[in-house]
């Protein structure tokens, strides 16, 4: 059985993670899966815009700490490899040209919280949850604090990774880590009604419009600004006359 599903609604890529009995948990085999499944929807010309949810009552439960809990120090490379895999995945997101939406079906924890607000736009059901709770494991949300912290900001951002106490779905919109919030039924069809929309956008639009947001959230105000000058320039060829 496939560990990421895929299915192409019209421009729009569904990916599905798809390991319901373990919450969708992140093995290598998944995090792997969802590497290439993302790479290989940005490289599609048929693609233009992805959605991102999970198979079952789950969004993803995180780590699947299986995989690490009989490791030995001598075989710190397999830690080393796959903390390296971790983190393309989470860059993946910021890198494509195209749009990710987000459908958060169910909990979303550690890692899993994380790739549930790395897309463009989140849209979350009703009675879903998301959080880091790392610290009352003893452990720590490492990878996934990068982006957490851009976007919830340092006091909210620090409970979440401090305390490990999961948000319901009204307090993750009022953080501004999700856009929606919709009752079960409605929300792949309220993720789709937004990818549609972005796979709409002119594809050279779009990739500047991503790459100059990222660039700009990360950068001091002059230099955001000597970044939008150039995108100002470059968009011309856009226009059709």
């Amino acid at each position: 059985m496939s560990t990421l599903l895929t299915d192409d609604r019209g421009r729009v890529r569904i990916l599905t993670m798809n390991r319901p009995e373990k919450r969708n948990a992140l093995n290598t085999d998944l995090t792997r899966a969802l590497l290439e499944g993302l790479r290989g929807a940005d490289a599609a010309e048929t693609v233009g815009c992805v959605v991102l949810t999970g198979a079952g009552r789950g969004f993803c439960a995180g780590a699947d700490l299986a995989e690490f809990k009989d490791l030995t120090p001598e075989q710190q490379p397999l830690v080393e490899a796959r903390a390296e895999l971790t983190m393309q995945l989470h860059l993946a997101f910021a890198r494509m040209a195209k749009p990710v939406v987000t459908a958060i079906n169910g909990a979303a924890m550690g890692g899993g919280a994380g790739l549930a607000i790395a897309g463009d736009l989140a849209v979350m059901a009703e009675g879903a949850t998301l959080g880091y709770p790392e610290t009352k494991h003893g452990i720590v949300a490492a990878i996934v604090m990068a982006n957490l912290v851009r976007q919830a900001g340092r006091k909210a951002a620090f409970e979440l990774v401090g305390l490990g106490e999961a948000v319901h779905a009204p307090r993750a919109l009022a953080l501004g880590l999700v856009n929606r919030v919709v009752p079960p039924a409605d929300l792949l069809p309220a993720a789709l009604q937004l990818a549609d929309k972005l796979a709409a956008v002119s594809r050279p639009a779009m990739q500047l419009t991503k790459q100059l947001f990222h660039e700009a959230a990360d950068l001091p105000l002059e230099a955001a600004l000597e970044r939008g000058r150039e995108a100002n320039k470059r968009m011309r060829a856009f226009r059709k006359p």
